[in-house]
């Protein structure tokens, strides 16, 4: 009998209600690193479990392509999208292009997100996080919140907003589109209707509606904005055609805060559930660093990236057949045992620690430094100031197995006032 079919590993309900399977994984490692799955809805694919190979696959993307796609969804999902001739049919983002092309898109917004670009971000991004505290603590320093909305979702959300020039008033807005969109599964985020090809539609033109209307604008009245910057973009001396300036709004908006989100509250979770850590970093600041990179490894937002194979390919005795699909998981090869000195152990100064939260190779997150500083600016804040802190509740796993996380933290807390 096989290890699997590969249903759990992709489907965003086993998730919610089994939690990220980290056994089976652990189990496809060990016995079955390139594994063969048929999940029923699902085309077949290869599943890619160790470290070591998906290094191998993202340093490829001639032999793996991203063309097609890069997440896993039900073949009836990406049968309506496809259809779509708006919304998210009318949007082309650089997650899902090959070199040389890549490189070309990639290179409009890169130079604002350096290390010396995003450091020039560092007021803007320690207001957010010294406000978003000052709230918690309120008048008495005490209070219950829950984290994953309270304070994760805020935190991104209002750096991006920043960086892309869209008003306080819009967050709500946007914040109820990205959910929309990275846990169209979950019964308490997902689009209301009856029909979920309809839902999905919906939500596509209402994004397309939404970064429309600020590509009009940046291009009428250009502000010293990333917006402006991706509505004004040029490749090879002419305009960024509107598909590829669609979809880079939607990767920028969406994933640019989802990820971001789900590593703050599952490092939250991590520091509550290992306290010893908490403690840990509140006496030495200076692991704040490798504390970030240790949130981003246990946390692997990003759960998973699909490929198309473009030639006949062996792996581990494997044969991959060009026209297969693979699915490379990047929470499990952060687990690797081969890898990673006990790997199911929450460290704040684990070092080395090559770990594939923001990938590897050509499609490295183009956000990674942004991400480091404003999870950095936060959980620097909270070790400064809150004296405790516990679950006052279950925490509740998101119906994805995309973008993976917790859409429900609760927890109490006491926090030392604002100076």
């Amino acid at each position: 009998m096989p290890i699997t079919d590969g249903f759990d590993l992709v489907s965003s309900h086993a998730y919610a209600e089994k939690g990220v399977p980290h056994d089976l994984w652990t189990r496809l490692r060990a016995e079955s690193p390139v594994h063969r799955c048929t999940a029923d809805g699902f085309v077949p694919y290869w599943a890619i479990t160790r470290h070591a190979d998906v290094c191998e696959i993202s340093k490829q993307p001639e032999t793996f392509s991203s063309a097609e796609g890069i997440a896993m969804v039900r073949q009836d999902d990406e049968e309506a999208i496809r259809k779509q001739n708006q919304g998210f049919g009318a949007m082309r983002v650089i997650i899902e292009m090959d070199p040389p092309e890549h490189r070309s898109y990639r290179k409009i917004a890169s130079p604002v997100f350096t290390p010396r670009a995003v450091k020039a971000m560092d007021d803007a991004i320690r207001t957010s996080a010294r406000e978003i505290v000052d709230r918690l603590a309120g008048e008495t320093g005490e209070g219950e919140c829950d984290f994953a909305n309270d304070v994760a979702a805020a935190h991104p959300l209002r750096i991006l907003s920043t960086m892309l020039g869209v008003p306080r008033e819009s967050e709500p807005h946007i914040l109820r589109l990205t959910n929309q969109l990275f846990a169209s599964d979950d019964p308490d985020l997902q689009r209301e209707g009856e029909d979920r090809r309809q839902s999905l539609m919906a939500l596509g033109l209402e994004l397309y509606q939404l970064f429309d209307k600020i590509i009009q604008d940046r291009r009428a009245n250009p502000r010293d904005d990333l917006a402006s910057l991706l509505a004004n973009a040029t490749i090879d001396g002419e305009p960024m055609g509107m598909t590829e300036t669609l979809g880079y709004y939607l990767i920028t908006f969406s994933a640019g805060h989802d990820t971001t989100k789900n590593s703050l509250v599952g490092g939250m979770r991590a520091f509550l559930e290992n306290p010893d850590q908490f403690e840990r970093l509140k006496r030495h600041p200076e692991l704040l660093d490798s504390a970030v990179e240790e949130v981003v490894r246990w946390t692997s937002p990003v759960n998973h990236m699909k490929r198309r194979v473009t030639r006949d390919y062996e792996l581990r005795g494997q044969r991959l057949r060009a026209g297969d699909w693979l699915v490379m998981f990047y929470a499990s090869a952060n687990r690797d045992e081969e890898v990673f000195e006990d790997p199911f152990a929450f460290r704040i100064d684990r070092k080395p620690n090559p770990h594939l939260g923001f990938g590897i190779g050509e499609h490295f997150c183009l956000g990674a430094n942004l991400a480091r500083r404003s999870q950095r600016a936060l959980f620097e804040e909270l070790a400064r100031r809150m004296d405790w802190a516990e679950l006052a509740g279950d925490p509740e796993q998101i119906h994805s197995a995309f973008v993976v996380g917790l859409k429900k933290l609760p927890m109490r807390y006491r926090i030392k006032p604002a100076a």
